[in-house]
Formats: structure tokens, C-alpha cells, sequence
């Protein structure tokens, strides 16, 4: 192991003292190398927290993401089963194989020819919203909806399946080993979409599963198997993480209103705002992990294979070093080479679409109610601290 002493070894996830920022111990951590912590089943893994370490840990092919490899430090309940993986899990070249099946889905062409439909989204959303009575939540009634229906749209889901989907959802993304209902979740995506996938193989449609099962399960190349877990892989992250950043984002520009006109002004403004909140947020929490398959260092300090690594990508996004003041919302900064989609090899397939439609929900939102504000202190509301995706359980406004 190392000289630390079992006194000095801080436990993580660690807690936040304020929701809006990352949790205090990180700013402390960020000045010294990576450093063993132990994790919630009692396990050391190594903590990085450095912009600078980061970046080079995940492009650092001796860290891996396979979850079946000893060490691997799991934070679902779930059990390591090769065929449960996703190419979330899958190392190159494998994972290479993988994700080129899906990503002419998710280039910057595919998201160009889906803007009319979320923009049509959007405004039938903002209709509903102007309907109903004050306060409105705007989580479910916009920021959930319009990534959950673009993914399954994408995907060839039925949207009248997606309102079970979202409790699931919630289940499945909890961090706790001993959570039952992640499991049942998970079986009861797994079996839905298995069964999803039969039904595109007898009649096949206009969608992303349809033509993964025509090119690649119908001859031998990919198994159902492996195309039900890469199916659940892009409904859960296509909708949770996009629905959090867009409720955080709205959060954020109702707690900075001089910030909203400016973008709304100023249509060249809008790519800094929206990667400022991706940076400022860093949404992406306590999953971030890693397993060393052979010897190698991270940030001068070496490590063994079979130890676990993890990265805290919100202490990245937020060293002082790279980004002045980073604590502060400021849409002025560049921000462009933030960590929240991650780098490298595992980059987000789906960051394209994730920024798109942050750059089209954000300025219809505050354009159809210029006088929105949030309906509740800060103090009032709940935020998901315990879930691999940061956000909130509630957004009230009024107008």
C-alpha cells in the first residue's frame, strides 16, 4: 500500500457544505498529489483532484474501466456480469468496436438534423408549462422531457414508456451497494428493453435499434445481449444527465439574472454560457472510476495494479489554476476545455446532443417568461447528493 496512515486517509464521497460547489475538502486535496481514500464499502482507492492529473489519467491506457478486473471499485449495486456491460465499461479496442456503431447517431451532423424536433419539443413544452397553475416543477414538466423524448426517439423507445423509465431511472443511478431497488431496477429496464429489441427484429422502423439489430445482431457481430445493455446505457445517461444540467442551468441563471438578457442578446454568447455551466456544475459525481490493469503513475505518485482510482471531476473543473475563480459563475471565461463530458478515449458520445439542447431549451425557457424566478430559498431545496449524477429533486417557479 503506502505510508498513509489509516488517521489520515479521508473517506469518500465526501459531503458539500453548499450545493452550488463542490465539496470544501477538494480545494485542500488540490494541493498535493493523488491521495489514497476509502471508500463507502471500506476500500482505498486513489482520489484525483487536479485539472492537470486528470486530464492525463484519462488518457492513461493502463487504467481501466472494466468492472469484471480485481480492484475495480463498483459503486452500483450491480453485479459484474460481462454481459451486462456497456461500452461504458469496455476497454479499447473493444470499446472502440463498440462505440462506432453508434456514434454516426451522435456526430455533429446527426444533432444538426435534430434540432427542428427539439425545438418543436421545447415550444410544446413551454405551451403546457404557460398552462398550468403556479408553481410549476420545472424538472418534469420540462427539463426531464425533452432529453428523455429526444433519446427515445433516437432509440425508437415509445414515449408512453418513458414516465415508468424515469422512477427506475432514479433507482438505478443511486450510489449505494446495498440499494435493492437499483437491482430490480435494472432487471426490470434489462427485461423491457430485451424485449424492445425482439420486437425490432420482427418489425423493424426508422430508429437506432432497428438498424443495430439489422448491421450488426443479424449477422453474428453484436449480441442482444450486449445491444441491451448498450440501449440501457444511452436511455438512462441520454436523459438523467442532460435533465440535471438543464435544471441546474436554469438554477444558476435565476440566481444570476444579469447574466440572461446578455444571452438572450447576443447569440455568439450562448456556446461560453452553456459551457461555463457544464463547467461550473460538473454534474458527473461519484462514479468517475478506474482500476489499474499493470504499474503506472498519476501525478508522480505510482500505483499498483489492482488499485482503484477515482476522479473527481467537479475538483478539476474547479482548480483555480486553470480556472480564475472558479467558484464563481462566469460565462465571460473560456471554458471550452472543461472535464464534464471527460477526455479521451470514454469522451460522452452524446455531448453534442446533450449541448444542443441546453442551447435551445435555455433561451426559449427565459424568452416565453421573461419574469421567471424560482418559487423556493435555496435553502428549501433538494438536491440529489446521493445519486451518480448531481442535481435536483425539484425546480418551483413562478412568473
Amino acid at each position: 500500500m503506502t505510508d498513509t496512515t489509516q488517521a489520515t486517509i479521508p473517506t469518500w464521497p465526501m459531503p458539500r457544505s453548499c450545493p452550488l460547489l463542490p465539496p470544501d475538502r477538494y480545494a485542500e486535496l488540490r494541493e498535493e498529489p493523488p491521495r489514497q481514500v476509502r471508500l463507502d464499502d471500506g476500500t482505498l482507492a486513489w482520489l484525483v483532484t487536479r485539472y492537470a492529473d486528470m486530464r492525463a489519467a484519462m488518457l492513461n491506457p493502463s487504467l481501466s474501466v472494466d468492472i469484471t478486473l480485481p480492484g475495480f471499485p463498483l459503486r452500483l449495486p450491480l453485479p459484474p456480469d460481462p454481459l451486462l456491460h456497456s461500452f461504458l465499461r469496455l476497454d479499447p479496442p473493444e470499446h472502440t468496436r463498440v462505440r462506432r456503431m453508434v456514434m454516426p447517431e451522435f456526430n455533429n451532423t446527426a444533432v444538426d438534423g435534430y434540432r427542428p424536433a427539439v425545438r418543436e419539443l421545447v415550444q410544446g413544452l413551454l405551451d403546457t408549462v404557460a398552462e398550468q397553475p403556479r408553481p410549476v416543477d420545472l424538472l418534469p414538466a420540462f427539463a426531464f422531457p425533452i432529453p428523455a423524448l429526444m433519446i427515445a426517439r433516437i432509440l425508437g423507445v415509445p414515449e408512453r414508456d418513458l414516465d415508468a423509465f424515469q422512477e427506475q431511472n432514479l433507482a438505478l443511478t443511486r450510489c449505494d451497494l446495498r440499494n435493492a431497488d437499483a437491482v430490480d431496477a435494472f432487471g426490470a429496464l434489462s427485461e423491457y428493453l430485451d424485449g424492445l429489441v425482439r420486437d425490432k427484429e420482427r418489425e423493424p422502423s426508422d430508429d437506432l435499434i432497428s438498424r443495430l439489430v439489422h448491421l450488426y445482431v443479424a449477422k453474428g457481430e453484436f449480441g442482444r445481449d450486449e445491444l441491451v445493455a448498450m440501449v440501457l446505457l444511452l436511455l438512462v445517461a441520454g436523459a438523467e444527465t442532460t435533465a440535471s444540467q438543464i435544471a441546474l442551468s436554469i438554477l444558476t441563471l435565476l440566481r444570476h439574472p444579469e447574466q440572461v438578457q446578455p444571452m438572450l442578446d447576443q447569440p455568439g454568447r450562448l456556446g461560453k454560457v452553456i459551457d461555463e455551466l457544464l463547467r461550473y456544475w460538473s454534474i458527473s459525481q461519484d462514479n468517475q472510476v478506474r482500476v489499474a490493469k499493470r504499474d503506472t503513475t498519476l501525478g508522480g505518485v505510482p500505483i499498483q495494479p489492482g488499485h482503484a482510482v477515482v476522479f473527481a471531476i467537479s475538483a478539476a473543473n474547479h482548480d483555480d489554476s486553470v480556472f480564475t475563480d472558479a467558484a464563481r459563475f462566469n460565462p465571460d471565461r473560456d471554458a471550452r476545455h472543461h472535464l464534464a463530458f471527460g477526455h479521451g478515449t470514454h469522451f460522452c458520445p452524446g455531448a453534442a446532443l446533450a449541448k444542443m439542447e441546453m442551447e435551445i431549451a435555455l433561451p426559449a425557457l427565459f424568452r416565453r417568461f421573461p419574469n421567471l424566478r424560482l418559487d423556493a430559498d435555496l435553502a428549501d431545496l433538494s438536491f440529489r447528493y446521493d445519486t451518480v449524477v448531481y442535481g435536483v429533486n425539484e425546480l418551483p417557479v413562478t412568473w
